[in-house]
C-alpha cells in the first residue's frame, strides 16, 4: 500500500499531506518532514534535516524508538 503513495501523487499531479509512524517511508518519499509533539510543530525541514540533525529531544527520542 505505501508503495503506491509516490506513483499515485506522481500519476494525478497532487501534493499528500501524509502523517506516518514509518520513518523508512517518510525519508524516501518526503519532500519536507514535521516532527509533532503534543500536538506542536517542534521542527520541520527535509528528511535529510530532521533524521541527520534532529534539534529538539523529543525528535531525537522518537526517532531512536522508532528506527
Amino acid at each position: 500500500m505505501l508503495a503506491a503513495i509516490p506513483a499515485l501523487a506522481t500519476e494525478m499531479h497532487m501534493t499528500m499531506i501524509v502523517v506516518t509512524h514509518e520513518m523508512g517511508f517518510a525519508r524516501e518519499v518526503a519532500d519536507r518532514m514535521a516532527s509533532f509533539h503534543g500536538g506542536i510543530i517542534l521542527e520541520q525541514g527535509t528528511p535529510a534535516e530532521i533524521f541527520g540533525h534532529p534539534r529538539f529531544p523529543e525528535t531525537r527520542k522518537f526517532l531512536d524508538t522508532v528506527l
